[in-house]
């Protein structure tokens, strides 16, 4: 596991011998999980709310998830021991990422879908709308920047280097059977967008995918060196723990992960509950990561022949059709839940 590491100095094998006449049986080694320095974090914490609370399992998930923040960012820094890349935590931003009022937004599109196919096929299959597990989970996994982003100019993209564009989207009319991967974006012209929304532009731009779109043009970029792994441990010790947490049936846990993973990830912006970290840039290069996952299992959906009918949010897709025929039911984070079955005549706002 992530959160047990090995020791760094392991057992010396000793030469060969000739074994003596009356040997003793080697000594059993044991299992790698009991080899290690530190307990689970995330287990040790629900012991002790639950102790501290004599049982009460309502009193000890409040407590987990009022700490949820603090407590993920000690797992990142568990996670990040002996790590390749360090963490910036409060680099130089330029101004496109700043808000610009005490509630207002900044200039970044996250490319959040919101989108009712307008013209379903006549069928009489009910729809079923599918939530999609640990959304932001797994959108831990994207190319993120690791330094200060470095301005640039021209049509020019390095796969080495993530940040966030300023782009002229390709045009989206001619497709009513899947939702524009920019989202439900209204204002025409360039519009800054993340590296997932660009990457995802790029391969609809391509032959694996039929060419749904023309490339979109980058005018002007602010990236730097980038890496997918800079969460990758932290992201499956959150894993691990919520699919140990669902064997269990321990709902204690399985709050008190996804409190840690959510709350990371909307606080890493711009947040009085987390100053650690002030990476706006991070948290939309997420959120966008989550919403092109969505858009992908789309059109996985949609190329296996279903009807894709809704695309909703972070982890809302509604399906007619068959959809265990591409999806797995299931609590996993590879797997999707029923959130609701209706038919297509049923009213929906």
């Amino acid at each position: 596991s992530d959160l047990h590491p090995t020791p760094p100095h392991p057992e010396q094998t000793p030469t060969p011998t000739a074994p003596p006449t009356h040997q003793q049986p080697p000594t059993p080694r044991r299992p790698p999980h009991n080899q290690t320095r530190t307990p689970d974090p995330i287990a040790r914490a629900v012991h002790e709310a639950l102790t501290a609370h004599h049982g009460d399992t309502q009193a000890a998930t409040a407590e987990l998830q009022r700490r949820a923040i603090p407590d993920a960012m000690a797992l990142l820094d568990t996670c990040r021991i002996g790590a390749r890349y360090d963490i910036v935590g409060h680099p130089p931003l330029p101004d496109i990422l700043r808000k610009k009022s005490a509630h207002g937004a900044d200039e970044v599109w996250e490319a959040r879908p919101h989108w009712t196919r307008l013209d379903p096929p006549p069928t009489p299959h009910e729809v079923t709308a599918l939530d999609i597990n640990g959304a932001y989970l797994s959108a831990l996994k994207t190319h993120l920047p690791l330094g200060a982003l470095e301005y640039s100019t021209g049509n020019v993209h390095s796969r080495r280097r993530a940040g966030i564009h300023l782009i002229t989207p390709p045009e989206w009319d001619h497709h009513p059977y899947l939702p524009n991967p920019l989202g439900n974006r209204e204002e025409p012209g360039p519009v800054w967008v993340t590296e997932p929304t660009l990457r995802l532009l790029q391969r609809l731009a391509t032959e694996q995918y039929g060419l749904l779109c023309d490339p979109p043009v980058i005018h002007e970029s602010f990236t730097s060196g980038a890496t997918e792994q800079l969460f990758e441990k932290f992201r499956q010790a959150l894993r691990d723990a919520r699919e140990k947490a669902i064997t269990e049936e321990d709902e204690v846990t399985l709050e008190y992960v996804k409190s840690m993973y959510s709350k990371f990830v909307s606080t890493m912006g711009e947040s009085n509950f987390n100053r650690a970290l002030y990476r706006p840039d991070w948290m939309h290069i997420i959120r966008s990561q989550a919403f092109v996952n969505l858009w992908l299992k789309a059109h996985k959906a949609h190329t296996a022949g279903l009807t894709v009918m809704r695309v909703m949010g972070t982890d809302e897709l509604h399906i007619a059709g068959n959809w265990r025929q591409v999806f797995t039911e299931g609590r996993g984070v590879t797997q999707v839940k029923i959130k609701d079955v209706y038919t297509p005549e049923t009213s929906r706002q």
